[in-house]
């Protein structure tokens, strides 16, 4: 199995490790010290040896941020999080707070007091947020110092070493482009920018830059790594070698001067002592890369990660790859919860068991590389944690009369899924069928949603809010997060939220996953993924207008739908989507599989 259900989380450590932190502090003359959810290439996914603020707190959310000062400690995390924060943190020793609305530079600003020296690990922390942080201290009249060395490591006595996952080449025919062209083509976007140099640190655009896939974190097949791509000349790639096949070796020195990581901070201070312009995308680039340039006396140039753009641009073969798996996926997908149906209707089931069988459904494929992150299996309650991950502790039994909510996904290597089903146990009540069909009609409204050029995101996020807003309620998260293509399952710079402000382009990746959670009770999430259509005519209408194909294949639960809520092309949608899903799953999936199907895609 690729998901585990052990944790590491044990609240009751929190006081006892924040005291060592405090007296290491005390030792080395820091009032206080930043301890974010990040490692050194400021990614989403860490492996376990970076995932300090979990050790530290308890907290094992994908975002967030521990101070800790002398006297007291806080923790900051997004509305995702907020009833996960008080289950895996003791709150009596850090106090959580609203990553948003009381950020941890806001904090600093109103905490700390005039002449506190404040520790931060500048591998740890972007460009722009350092520079944040700084300017907080400095209206405290704090000062914010930069450590060699991380404290935290120094009392973490059993931290994990570093990982050694296998690089393998990621063949051109999933990847449609060979990655010397994916070079050109990018050196070319640096050169334009007015940079000698561009520093990577994002392992997934390395990977697709060039070519390869890793293994170093959990579910996404990234290659911990650094590189250096110049305006002109061979790129220079910063990776343990002991991770690299021969194949994957021969692969990269034909690409690229291959060297370790101990080596960036040097070359970078070569490029800075030849008074090279050497970009880095501030949002995602630690403030000590940019210092060694600049030490050097190099010239920063601040610009967008050129990758990110063109990696989420996916070509033809990347979308031929993407509903290839998808139609994979789905299948294994509605054999699941055709499973699930009889399973829960004839005796006990927990959330460990469920989420093991859709795995074992996804790995029958035979094209399973991996999940792409841990289902959220969440009963009943559990469900109104947004991003619940289920262990031996927390497991539970799913109750009768309830909603379940499933959220999962498969790694394969033509492509990366995602899907959230919300599935009635019993007898959902008239609440449970309102909220669900308040988040359908949100869904649907994205679905449908046509748009001209230049849209982006944040334009079309009220969409899916518009119905649960009339009725007084909301959601604390992004309606659609980016997809990668055998990558991250989430990827920019593309997203439908409040803050997506890049626009969509045809052959983009979005998640469609509008929600509901009441506390204690339940949470509704209904998720496909949609790939940006071109540009095309409406009939009667003067401009053409981008749209989306929906990729995941999935039934929604009808059971949950109350018709009336719905106008007639709502009800034309959902119909429709349903004929798609049995007209192409229906053929790849067994007889029995199919005779449910047919049942739960019939028309309302």
């Amino acid at each position: 199995m690729f998901q585990s259900f052990d944790t590491m989380i044990d609240p009751s450590t929190g006081s006892a490790r924040c005291a060592a932190l405090r007296d290491e502090l005390a030792r080395r003359g820091l009032d206080g010290f930043l301890v974010p959810r990040a490692d050194a290439h400021q990614g989403e996914y860490v492996p376990p040896s970076e995932a300090r603020l979990e050790w530290l707190t308890g907290f094992a959310g994908s975002a967030g941020m521990a101070v800790v000062l002398a006297r007291e400690a806080a923790i900051f995390v997004d509305g995702r999080y907020t009833i996960q924060v008080r289950e895996q943190v003791d709150t009596s020793v850090f106090a959580p707070q609203h990553l948003i609305e009381t950020p941890p530079a806001t904090w600093l600003a109103e905490t700390v007091k005039p002449g506190a020296r404040i520790g931060y690990d500048p591998r740890l922390h972007t460009i722009n947020g350092a520079r944040r942080l700084a300017d907080a201290c400095a209206d405290a009249g704090a000062e914010l110092v930069a450590v060699d060395d991380n404290p935290l490591d120094a009392v973490w006595s059993d931290r994990p070493a570093s990982p050694l996952g296998t690089v393998t080449v990621h063949p051109d025919a999933f990847a449609g482009e060979q990655a010397a062209a994916k070079i050109d083509r990018m050196a070319r976007a640096v050169a334009a920018a007015r940079a000698d140099a561009f520093v990577l640190t994002q392992p997934d655009s390395i990977a697709w830059l060039f070519n390869i896939r890793g293994s170093d974190v959990q579910h996404t097949p990234l290659p911990l790594s650094f590189a250096v791509l110049p305006a002109e000349g061979r790129p220079r790639i910063f990776i343990d070698a002991r991770k690299l096949t021969n194949v994957s070796r021969d692969h990269l020195e034909a690409l690229a001067v291959i060297d370790g990581p101990e080596a960036l901070i040097p070359a970078l201070a070569e490029l800075g002592g030849s008074g090279a312009a050497v970009m880095l995308d501030p949002d995602w680039t630690g403030a000590a890369l940019g210092e060694a340039v600049a030490a050097a006396g190099g010239r920063v140039v601040t610009g967008a990660d050129p990758v990110t753009r063109a990696k989420a641009v996916k070509n033809a073969a990347e979308i031929a790859g993407a509903r290839a798996a998808h139609l994979r996926d789905g299948a294994a997908f509605c054999r699941f919860l055709a499973w699930f149906d009889g399973a829960v209707a004839e005796g006990p089931l927990d959330e460990i068991a469920v989420a093991e069988k859709l795995e074992s459904f996804r790995a029958e494929t035979g094209a399973l590389k991996e999940i792409s992150f841990d289902s959220i299996s969440a009963a009943g309650p559990n469900a109104a944690i947004c991003h619940y991950r289920v262990d031996r502790r927390s497991n539970l039994q799913i109750p009768p009369d309830s909603l379940f909510l499933i959220d999962s996904g498969g790694q394969y290597q033509d492509g990366t899924t995602d899907i959230t089903r919300t599935i009635a146990v019993g007898a959902a009540t008239q609440d449970m069928k309102r909220h669900f069909t308040l988040v359908l009609k949100g869904h649907i409204a994205i679905a449908t949603a046509r748009f001209p050029a230049g849209t982006s995101g944040a334009q079309l996020d009220a969409l899916a809010r518009i119905a649960l807003w009339k009725a007084g309620l909301d959601f604390d998260h992004g309606t659609g997060h980016g997809v990668g293509s055998y990558l991250s399952v989430h990827e920019g710079p593309q997203r439908i939220a409040k803050t997506g402000h890049v626009a969509l382009e045809p052959g983009m990746i979005v998640s469609n996953e509008p929600g509901y959670y009441r506390d204690g009770s339940h949470g509704i999430r209904i998720e496909n993924l949609e790939l940006v259509t071109p540009a095309a005519m409406i009939e009667g209408g003067e401009r053409p207008m981008l749209g989306f194909e929906a990729l995941t294949l999935a039934p929604i639960d009808r059971r949950l739908v109350l018709g009336d809520m719905l106008t007639g092309e709502e009800r034309a949608w959902f119909d429709a989507y349903h004929a798609r899903v049995l007209a192409d799953i229906g053929p790849l999936v067994d007889a029995e599989t199919r005779t449910w199907l047919e049942a739960v895609t019939a028309p309302l």
